[in-house]
């Protein structure tokens, strides 16, 4: 792993620490992860392999990417304050990132400290055609983790700002009442 693979993946790690403390839900949220996932797609996804058993190890690791990711999401507490929504990441969804992005560094470890060659029959026995379908399947899984857990936030989100929106229009109400009086 190279200094750039380490802080990555550390910050894709610290990502989720930060929202241990409650925070505001600002367009920050979504930029910072939405950056980083971007950057390591951009610089390790070279290409999508499709021969072989490529896809199904593809498909199974976003599968799971994304299975975590709407769980993480889910899991995170959001409310709202007012007219400003706050979120939490919650131990669950703390777990199931680190989970997800600890198993990806995990991973790299190993194939990079003696386990390559475990890796390479592995993939032959399963047609697994090249490490460049490892890399995209690992890639697109944190990618797709990232995007399902902001979604489920955002989607979640607008259901708490449109639960609270009579309560916020009655308050308005109300206080343009008292200062008609």
């Amino acid at each position: 792993m190279t200094t750039t693979d380490w802080i990555t993946d550390i910050a894709l790690l610290l990502v989720v620490f930060r929202q241990l403390r409650e925070g505001r839900l600002d367009a920050k949220s979504y930029l910072i992860p939405l950056g980083i996932v971007s950057y390591v797609a951009h610089t390790y996804l070279n290409t999508v392999p499709t021969g072989g058993n490529d896809l199904v190890l593809i498909g199974t690791l976003v599968a799971i990417g994304a299975a975590l990711g709407v769980a993480g999401g889910v899991y995170t507490r959001i409310r709202s304050v007012g007219t400003h929504l706050f979120i939490k990441a919650g131990a669950v969804s703390a777990t199931l990132w680190v989970l997800g992005m600890g198993a990806r560094m995990g991973f790299q470890l190993w194939v990079d400290h003696g386990g390559a060659d475990n890796l390479a029959r592995f993939s032959a026995s399963h047609q697994i055609t090249t490490g460049d379908a490892w890399v995209a399947a690992f890639v697109l899984m944190a990618l797709t983790e990232v995007v399902t857990r902001l979604a489920t936030i955002f989607v979640r989100g607008r259901m708490v700002a449109r639960a609270q929106q009579p309560a916020v229009d009655g308050q308005r109400s109300a206080v343009a009442a008292d200062r008609a009086l």
